[in-house]
Formats: structure tokens, sequence, C-alpha cells
């Protein structure tokens, strides 16, 4: 991340704070103006607490939205924030990729079958494949030389790393290889797993007829608070027998945007007086006082011209856009005099302009030319200015002003 030095500092305290346990009852506040970083730290904390750590996003529209009580909405979002890893013994196949054979039908129709070759430095067996664990050797791009293990309940592949006996096999390196021995003694086994869900996925499994289920579809309607007690008991037995613990989650809501971190909240807003929902108060961020004397604030500043620069220069190198000297300093001026949204927005659009007259590295003209096609804030607020004479709403209110 660029810039916002004091910001991250602060965020820093915060994270030890989460990770030592003295978060409970406490809120922070990120306050500053559009594209300052305030999302961009709450992911940070976010990534910084663990792989494991639960993240959802949730637009403040939606809990109007949805068909049931905002009380219940609310819960259900506090459940998604906290995690809970599991522990257990399961039967599982693990062993290093030999071959993959896949028979697709010749009309393009049907179901798929193969064959999967697996061995230990002790044996090898064939095991024949159906559609389903076809399709989950694909999306894991599981290939030969690759050590893998199969939940046999579930199903579920897990890639461990390439064999070392492939460590001179280049063409399926990359940066991130990992390199381990081939498995040994037999294929099948037990072994202990860990499983990390949050509370709300146990809230829905053991609250519909469906189970599971109702997770892909997203229909989980309002749960009974006497099966979120009996799961908080469960929970509490799990963690006193060793077989579970809870793992500190994130929720970030937009409004402009709320992040929940287990029982921290997080609130990204702008710094301005707004309106108390369902009151005629007003107060800063729209949050009543009472609540705002709670709140740890971190406060985000506009970014330098020197900032703004090194920020597109990382975004160019991440979208694979080469931009010409002359055209990152108009781009950075653009994004000084507009907002550095905008100027990001142009780097994409800019690049296949240039790659449509064939040019290897982006040009001012290309520049103007999105900048041109693609109108930031101030000049669409104008563009509606000028003609909101042509507007229906327009002739709407000019027709009420006259009958009345």
């Amino acid at each position: 991340m660029v810039g916002q030095l004091a910001s991250r500092r602060a965020a820093g305290i915060i994270l030890e704070m989460i990770k030592d346990g003295h978060i409970a009852g406490r809120a922070v506040l990120i306050a500053g103006q559009p594209g300052t970083g305030k999302t961009a730290i709450a992911m940070g904390i976010a990534q910084s607490l663990g792989p494991d750590t639960p993240f959802t996003a949730l637009a403040g529209s939606e809990i109007f939205s949805l068909e049931m009580s905002k009380t219940e909405a609310l819960s259900q979002a506090f459940r998604k924030a906290i995690g809970v890893r599991i522990k257990e013994e399961t039967e599982i196949i693990e062993g290093e990729v030999v071959e993959i054979q896949i028979d697709r039908p010749a009309t393009g129709t049907g179901a798929k079958v193969g064959k999967l070759t697996l061995k230990t430095t002790e044996m090898e067996t064939i095991y024949d494949l159906g559609n389903k664990m076809i399709e989950s050797l694909s999306k894991e791009k599981v290939q030969a030389g690759d050590v893998i293990t199969i939940d046999k309940a579930t199903g579920k592949i897990s890639k461990l790393g390439r064999s070392f006996t492939r460590a001179r096999d280049y063409d399926a390196m990359g940066a991130q290889t990992q390199f381990v021995q081939c498995p040994e003694g037999e294929l099948q086994k037990r072994k202990e797993v860990v499983h990390t869900v949050s509370l709300h996925e146990i809230d829905v499994i053991n609250s519909r007829t469906q189970g599971f289920l109702a997770l892909f579809s997203g229909d989980t309607g309002e749960i009974k608070s006497e099966v979120r007690e009996q799961i908080n008991a469960k929970v509490c037995e799990w963690r006193e027998e060793g077989k579970a613990e809870i793992i500190p989650g994130v929720r970030r809501r937009l409004h402009f945007g709320i992040l929940f971190v287990c029982f921290l909240c997080v609130w990204l807003m702008l710094p301005s007086k707004l309106i108390i929902r369902g009151t005629n108060y007003q107060s800063p961020h729209g949050i009543p006082i009472d609540l705002l004397d709670r709140l740890l604030i971190i406060a985000t500043s506009p970014y330098t011209e020197k900032e703004t620069r090194q920020i597109l220069k990382i975004r160019c190198e991440e979208e694979d856009v080469e931009l010409s000297e002359e055209a990152h300093t108009v781009l950075t001026r653009i994004g000084m005099e507009t907002s550095l949204r905008y100027a990001i927005q142009l780097i994409s659009t800019a690049g296949l302009v240039c790659r449509k007259r064939k040019g290897t590295e982006v040009q001012v003209e290309d520049i103007k030319r999105v900048y041109s096609l693609f109108l930031d804030e101030a000049r669409s607020s104008q563009y509606m200015k000028e003609y909101q004479d042509s507007f229906l709403f327009n002739e709407t209110q000019t027709a009420v002003m006259d009958t009345s």
C-alpha cells in the first residue's frame, strides 16, 4: 500500500488488539475522502488475521431489501463473521498423481468418464472417475506429478504440492511451486483434518430440511433463536473438548462501508455531518453521539501527487499496461484534478485503445481519447445540469407547480 502511514500504524495497533483479544466492546471508525484507502486498510486488517479469517461483504441496502427482520439480518451478518475451526478424523486417499485419463463423448453430450492413477512409495492403484470428480480435478488443475489428498466423505480434493521426482519438470513449475515427498504407506488412511466454517453456516445446516443446500441457494430465511442456542452450546462443548476453536472474523458493510471484526466494528465513512436514520438529528458521520464517543477514529488523508503517481504505476503493472512517461504524467494530473479511481479506470481503457492502433506503449493521445469518451463525476454532473430541462423529472415538477 502507498502512503497513509499514520493510518496504517493505527490499524496495526488495532490488529494487535484483535490478536490479544482486547477488542470486544470497542469499535473503530475509518474516516476520510473517497479514494484515500479506507477499504484497503480494512482489507489489510482482514488479511493480516490469517487465511482462515471469515471475510464477507454486505451492502447497507441489502438489510432493507431482505424479507426478514433487520434484527435477524444483523444477527446473521455477525455470525457470518465468526469462524469455527473444527478438527476431526476422516478417511482420505493421499498419493502422487501418475496419470489422469478423461474420455469425452464423441457427440459432445453425455457424462464424462475417466481413470486416475495414484501411487505412494509402496503401492499404486487406478480409480474410476465420475463426472463430479472429473470437474473437481479440472477445477483444482491437478496434473501428473501433483501430490493430492481426496476426502472420501465429501470428495474434496486438495493439492499438497509437486512431487520431488518432478523437480526438473520446468513446464509445470511456477514461482509459488512447492515440492513435497511422495507419500509413504498405503493410499487410504485415517488423518486428522481441519474444517473452517462460520457460525452462520452451522446455523443454516441445522435449521432447514434441505441442510447445506440452503447455503448454495441463498434461501436461508429466519433462523430460530432455539437453534442458535443449541449450536452455541455445542460449539462451547467442542471448545472444551479441544475439537474446535473460535476464529475472529471480519465483516465489511458498505454504507460508505462498515466492517465487523468479530466483536470489532469498523465503519468506513466520509468526514461530514449526516442525518441519523429515523430521526431529524444531525451528527458527525451520521452516527449517534453516544456511539461516536466509543469509537477509535482513524483518519485518512488525500494522496499527494507523488503518491498518486506511484499508485497508478502499480496499477499499470497489475493490469499489464505500458505507459510512456508523458502519458503517466498526464494520467497523474487527471487523478489529482478528478479522482484517483477515475484515473485508474482509464488505464485499461487506454490500453485497449493503444492495442487497437497496434501500439506497444500508451501515449498521451490514448489518454486524451478515453478521457473524452468517459466522463468523470464533475463533468457528468455539469452535463446533467446543462440538460436538466430535457428530463422527464423536470417536466413533472413544472406540471405540479402549474396545477397548484
